[in-house]
């Protein structure tokens, strides 16, 4: 993610697979620290697994995608 947001990538999806805890644990706290350092990045962790809702999944990046949208709005 780092190498994205350095580049002048903002708007980051973490697509994150089946039952993997250790990008859970991980991948949460990375993206919270990351949000702290770079107040412009706009990163969403999406869960990709058979018990996860599509439609939730779909909102997800429906609101992450409103957060862009109003971020350009203010340049």
């Amino acid at each position: 993610m780092m190498e994205l947001i350095h580049s002048g990538v903002n708007n980051i999806i973490c697509a994150q697979p089946f039952g993997c805890l250790p990008n859970h644990i991980v991948g949460k706290g990375v993206i919270k620290e990351l949000r702290r350092n770079y107040p412009q990045s706009n990163i969403i962790a999406v869960d990709y697994d058979p018990g996860a809702s599509e439609v939730n999944q779909l909102n997800r990046i429906k609101l992450m995608l409103s957060t862009a949208q109003k971020n350009l709005k203010k340049i």
